[in-house]
């Protein structure tokens, strides 16, 4: 009867649309809001992965230490007098014992020490004699930083 109008001789019935091509673009949209998200939730728990033992520690104007390769040991003394290595809680008779076992495992011989401001300047001396027994000899005190300035006179 007529034309053949289902050919593709660039006749097209009315209301027919032509089949779109896929698309070739990939959206990024959805990934980089991803990875925003995962951005904040490691900006918001990194702090929390410090050594969890809560001690209101002095504050003092001395700098920070530079960071070593090693992960560092850590002896925190609390205010109502126990003893923390890392996280786990240890008997004062047994901490000199542990700690000689420990250094014959660890490479270097640095330690951290974390002390309560209320705690003595004698227990954390005898602390400090016990760290050097088993094996510690670089002992370092952990403060918090914004203590009072240290005015230094001449006379």
């Amino acid at each position: 009867m007529g034309a053949n109008l289902s050919s593709d001789h660039g006749i097209r019935r009315r209301g027919q649309r032509r089949r779109s091509r896929p698309m070739a673009e990939i959206n990024v949209t959805p990934f980089v809001d991803v990875m925003l998200v995962l951005l904040i939730v490691f900006m918001v728990s990194a702090p929390m992965l410090t050594v969890g033992v809560p001690v209101e520690l002095p504050k003092t104007t001395a700098n920070a230490l530079p960071t070593e390769p090693e992960e560092p040991l850590t002896i925190t003394l609390t205010a109502s007098g126990q003893i923390f290595i890392q996280k786990s809680e240890t008997p004062p008779d047994q901490l000199l014992n542990k700690l000689r076992a420990i250094s014959q495992e660890r490479s270097g011989d640095r330690i951290f020490l974390r002390a309560d401001g209320t705690i003595t300047y004698e227990t954390v001396v005898q602390v400090m004699g016990m760290l050097n027994a088993g094996g510690f000899t670089n002992i370092a005190l952990v403060t918090d930083v914004g203590g009072p300035s240290v005015a230094l006179s001449d006379g």
